[in-house]
């Protein structure tokens, strides 16, 4: 019984109702004065209560894939990358090449409505897999969207424009794909033509769960920087068609995941070339979810600032990306800083952005402003990228037949 599934949800919440149940039923008998009575009823609440508060976790926790199975609850995770034998057959990664990709469970993604059902040819694909960190070894859960063309003959050698999506914290990938819809708005914006051919990687911003990492490599901690700069797009490219050059990436996010997207973009533009972010902030500070993600010393406040996105504009040079920002002027509290952030925007930058006259840091707000955030995105991005080599093999078979053509 998976750790997120539906049965464990039931199961504890079956048993939380029965537990209530036993307790309406007994307490009349234990309601007598003597100590047996009274750890009857001790144990009887705290029965209850246990029962009712693993309901809640396990309700949350599927819902925020705060823990994707129960080894990495246990802390029982493996840290060796393994060898795909078998890729591209049955339920797994299509054409994986390497252990830094693996197939996973479905992770929540059987419980989401509206993904592509039928041929892959036709519809494309969303795959659940995990992502291993070769640098980091971190563990990252995934989903992986792949557009129809993916699998079509004329695409065959054809490396595909990619979005990072990345959630908020707490959030999980089931965010991205339940509620904030990422891969259904890919299918929908790709079958009107509003967005090209594009790989959609949904990813948590956290590697180090339950700690917030902010994308930030924290010293002597968790290198979440490195493992978005370098790790996630080194698997990535191992295991699917995809632009090794940075004009075909990009990253989105919403919340802490949009800070995300803005941070990576700004401070690695050698990867990620155009940034979307919902609800962002402008820089990353300490508070009880992170604890301290700059250490000590004298250092401290200079890796602070690094983190500043309109200190960085201020007083580095403009890196040549593309960001766009969404807020809202009235139910946002991050609509001053984002205009603060735009007016510091300066060549070769450029910028865009959506303003609502009203909102709220809630998906009723995203949902309005994630198809054009990755229509946005998509004009950014270049396809098509470049192609596969071509297998040996094909090349000497394509050598022999110009030849006998020229004898000819």
């Amino acid at each position: 019984m998976g750790l997120t599934s539906r049965a464990l949800e039931y199961a504890a919440v079956l048993i939380a109702l029965v537990c209530v149940g036993l307790t309406v039923w007994v307490w009349p008998r234990l309601a007598r004065r003597g100590p047996v009575a009274v750890l009857g009823r001790l144990g009887v609440i705290a029965a209850t209560q246990v029962a009712v508060l693993t309901a809640c976790a396990v309700a949350v926790n599927a819902s925020f894939e705060f823990y994707g199975t129960w080894d990495e609850l246990l802390g029982h995770v493996s840290t060796a990358p393994a060898r795909i034998t078998a890729p591209g057959t049955g339920p797994g990664v299509y054409a994986a090449r390497s252990g830094l990709v693996q197939p996973a469970g479905p992770q929540g993604l059987d419980r989401v409505r509206g993904l592509p059902v039928g041929p892959a040819v036709k519809v494309g694909r969303v795959e659940s897999v995990r992502i291993i960190g070769r640098r980091t070894r971190a563990i990252n859960p995934a989903f992986v969207y792949l557009p129809p063309q993916y699998f079509q003959r004329q695409y065959h050698r054809q490396r595909f424009p990619v979005i990072v999506a990345v959630s908020g914290y707490p959030g999980g990938i089931m965010n991205l794909a339940q509620f904030l819809h990422v891969p259904q708005t890919a299918d929908r914006l790709e079958r009107t033509g509003r967005l090209q051919p594009t790989v959609v990687v949904m990813v948590r911003p956290t590697i180090a769960p339950p700690r917030d990492t902010e994308c930030v490599d924290v010293p002597g901690g968790p290198k979440a920087e490195t493992f978005f700069t370098k790790d996630l797009p080194d698997a990535l490219k191992s295991a699917y068609r995809i632009g090794h050059d940075p004009s075909a990436w990009g990253v989105l996010g919403y919340s802490s995941g949009g800070s995300c997207a803005l941070q990576l973009a700004l401070r690695d533009p050698k990867v990620y070339t155009s940034a979307a972010a919902l609800s962002a902030d402008y820089k990353v500070s300490d508070d009880l979810t992170t604890g301290s993600l700059f250490g000590g010393g004298p250092q401290a406040r200079r890796r602070q600032e690094g983190h500043d996105l309109v200190w960085r504009l201020k007083h580095l040079p403009a890196p040549q990306v593309s960001v766009l920002v969404a807020s809202s002027r009235q139910g946002e509290r991050d609509y001053g800083p984002t205009m603060q952030f735009l007016k510091a925007v300066r060549p070769p930058m450029t910028s865009a952005r959506i303003i609502l006259p009203r909102g709220s840091h809630h998906f009723t707000t995203w949902l309005r402003e994630i198809g054009p955030a990755m229509e946005w995105m998509g004009r950014q991005l270049t396809f098509p990228q470049d192609t596969t080599p071509t297998p040996k093999r094909h090349r000497t078979a394509q050598a022999a037949s110009r030849a006998a053509v020229g004898r000819r």
